[in-house]
């Protein structure tokens, strides 16, 4: 992970005067899936790239120890090793760039990546995922448990009322205590923008979110209707980009839901490169939240190495 971010004073007067064009923005989208990517090799490089960006989840309601058990092997190898020797990454250490689980998987996914001898860090959302409509002081002995039990990343959520409402105080006061409450762990805060309504109230939740101290800034829980969108993220960077310009501190970002083809993870990788810059090219400060994205990377890249694609029983499953 990237240095931490030690926010700032809420600067309301900054928040007052955003103004989002939208049609700017929905021009610089189009742009940016129309940029002509990577082929070959190079698209290969590209997707192994993409591979440790991602913060490899399972979120469901019958989650159990023996499938985070293989989630965490997986993100540990996520790519087969006959694949990577072929292509001289074998001895890389190539491994996603996390795992994320429920809070009351934490431990699980920690004894598995110890047991393999692995640094990889456990992500944890919290605070009342996805609604983040439980009371405070419930949401706040939620991050401290799953720091606990060892994550060392927790994802949490805004409470989406007080964006909606115009309350940036109170929410600055609330990630400020959520950010307090994570001690060394870093912290990335989903605005669930589907349900923030405008450009420019996202654009005021990512500055008031980073102003708060929040590492990275994500798109969403993956449980709304609207996910991870272009437009959106390029209203995000641009915050992100407007934050750096006046603080000095660098701020992740994480598109999250609905992201479910290699192809789509180079679009996301060519627009952080084009609108933040190589340095935003890493897992310290790009995350890629996706469960079924790894499988469709590996089949791209099975693809590459032998030249055709994968029958069903040639790949584990992800």
């Amino acid at each position: 992970m990237s240095a931490r971010n030690p926010g700032m004073d809420l600067d309301l007067e900054w928040v007052s005067k955003v103004r989002v064009n939208t049609q700017a923005v929905l021009k610089r989208a189009q742009q940016i899936q129309s940029v002509k990517l990577a082929k070959k090799q190079w698209q290969a490089a590209w997707l192994l790239k993409a591979v440790t960006c991602i913060d490899l989840t399972t979120l469901a309601g019958d989650d159990t120890p023996s499938n985070v058990h293989r989630l965490c092997l997986k993100a540990v190898q996520p790519v087969p090793y006959d694949l990577l020797k072929s292509m001289g990454m074998h001895d890389r250490g190539l491994t996603t760039g996390a795992v994320c689980v429920y809070p009351s998987r934490v431990a699980d996914a920690v004894k598995t990546l110890k047991a393999a001898n692995s640094s990889l860090p456990v992500a944890s959302v919290a605070t009342g995922f996805p609604a983040g409509q439980t009371p405070l002081r419930i949401r706040l002995e939620e991050v401290r448990g799953a720091v606990a039990d060892g994550a060392a990343e927790i994802d949490i959520v805004i409470n989406r009322t007080l964006a909606l409402t115009g309350q940036w105080e109170a929410m600055y006061d609330e990630i400020r205590q959520f950010r307090e409450a994570c001690g060394d762990a870093h912290m990335k805060t989903i605005l669930a923008i589907g349900e923030l309504g405008t450009f420019t109230n996202v654009y005021k939740a990512s500055l008031v979110s980073m102003m708060a101290g929040s590492d990275f800034i994500k798109t969403s829980t993956g449980k709304e209707s609207v996910n991870a969108t272009y437009p959106v993220a390029i209203v995000m960077v641009r915050a992100i980009r407007d934050y750096f310009l006046r603080t000095g501190h660098k701020v992740g970002f994480k598109p999250a839901g609905g992201i479910r083809t290699a192809q789509e993870s180079l679009v996301w990788l060519a627009l952080m490169k084009e609108e933040l810059g190589d340095e935003w090219l890493s897992p310290h400060l790009f995350r890629l939240g996706a469960s079924s994205l790894l499988a469709d990377i590996e089949r791209q890249i099975f693809h590459y190495v032998t030249g055709r694609y994968p029958a069903l029983h040639e790949l584990p499953m992800a």
